[in-house]
């Protein structure tokens, strides 16, 4: 299902996960779901942009199953756009090495990828302080090593991955057990509260997303683990 969340931002909710697409002019899509969904976001692109060649670029906020497995699947039906993806994490989705199995979320990553080929496009790694088109780009490592979020501060909006998931109409950080580093990943929302600009709309890769006030969201989270310090 394709809901339009603001001006030029649309939610792909594909039942488990989410994806996202912006128009500024140049459009971008964020995260692509599970392999499945491939199609599914297909149909989405084209109902707002026309055909997957309208997409300029395509952001991942991380490397895990269900936020790039269906990057191939698009690839294959027309998609050519650059993929920007945390430095940390590039690697990984260029397979040139394997998420480390001595970590309980590097050895979960390592079984869901053993059948992904390299995506036939150009990875762009990305590091904390970059820009990519209109979205600036902040390091956000604990749930994977190159965890990143991406904010447009022109348009109020912020896709920050599983940085947060939203459950009951309120943000958490990921249980323990789906991070890499659940310390590190506390210790990234603390300070991409502090460093990044107040935005209205956040939109996060599980649950549904904030259209108003998101970065208060966001704010409460990160208070609330900074009393419990």
């Amino acid at each position: 299902m394709v809901t339009r969340l603001a001006d030029g931002v649309w939610w792909f909710d594909l039942q488990g996960v989410n994806a996202y697409l912006v128009d500024d002019g140049e459009v971008t899509l964020v995260d692509t779901g599970m392999p499945w969904h491939a199609s599914e976001i297909q149909t989405g692109i084209e109902r707002v942009v026309g055909s997957l060649s309208a997409v300029d670029r395509v952001l991942m906020t991380h490397f895990d199953f269900d936020h790039v497995g269906g990057l191939n699947g698009l690839v294959d039906s027309g998609l050519d756009a650059p993929v920007a993806i945390g430095v940390d994490d590039e690697p990984y989705l260029a397979r040139r090495e394997r998420p480390v199995w001595h970590n309980r979320k590097g050895l979960f990553q390592r079984v869901t990828d053993i059948t992904r080929d390299a995506p036939a496009v150009p990875l762009e790694p990305v590091e904390d302080g970059d820009t990519v088109g209109g979205f600036n780009v902040y390091h956000t490592p604990g749930h994977t090593p190159g965890h990143t979020a991406f904010v447009d501060e022109s348009r109020s909006l912020a896709l920050v991955g599983d940085l947060v998931r939203e459950r009951g109409g309120e943000f958490r950080v990921p249980p323990w057990f789906l991070n890499y580093d659940h310390q590190e990943a506390e210790a990234s929302l603390q300070s991409y509260v502090e460093r990044a600009p107040a935005v209205d709309v956040v939109c996060q890769g599980h649950g549904t997303p904030f259209v108003e006030s998101g970065s208060d969201q966001l704010s409460a989270v990160a208070g609330t683990l900074a009393a419990a310090e």
